[in-house]
């Protein structure tokens, strides 16, 4: 059974030929799973001539233990936390993310659709880059639910 799953990964990989010679496809994957807190309520914006998006921030933390990886490990438990900027994009969905995302929640975020990484020109007039997760679905977890 791992043997045919691990053939069908490979599948996927393998390089695609086009009819052009000089030209080879590649076929990768660009999602992520994000497990962690919402950490604004989400807004809704739209550009002008653009279809609508919903966008909140959520924050995921790691934590280690200096020393870890010692047998007699003593050390002090650290954590970092990042923020990971969401937009929603697909109608319906942006919908519902605007209407039930709420500080706090712990939203599953499953099958997002990919990483996206731009620049954008701040009030300051200084150039930056920015990197949002575009989310095609939300998975609510049964501890959400309970506050509605």
């Amino acid at each position: 059974m791992l043997r045919n799953a691990s053939a069908q990964i490979l599948k996927q990989l393998v390089r695609h030929r086009t009819t052009d010679a000089s030209l080879i496809l590649e076929r990768s994957i660009n999602r992520v799973q994000l497990l962690g807190r919402v950490g604004q309520d989400p807004v809704m914006r739209q550009v002008e001539g653009r279809n609508p998006v919903t966008i909140f921030s959520m924050a995921t933390n790691e934590m280690w233990q200096s020393g870890e990886g010692e047998p007699t490990s003593t050390g002090d438990v650290s954590q970092k936390t990042t923020w990971h900027r969401i937009s929603v994009f697909k109608p319906g969905l942006r919908d519902v993310a605007y209407q039930y995302v709420k500080k706090g929640y712990v939203p599953y975020l499953f099958w997002i659709r990919k990483l996206d990484y731009g620049e954008y020109t701040d009030k300051n007039n200084v150039r930056r880059q920015a990197t949002t997760i575009i989310a095609d679905n939300i998975v609510f977890l049964s501890e959400n639910l309970r506050d509605q």
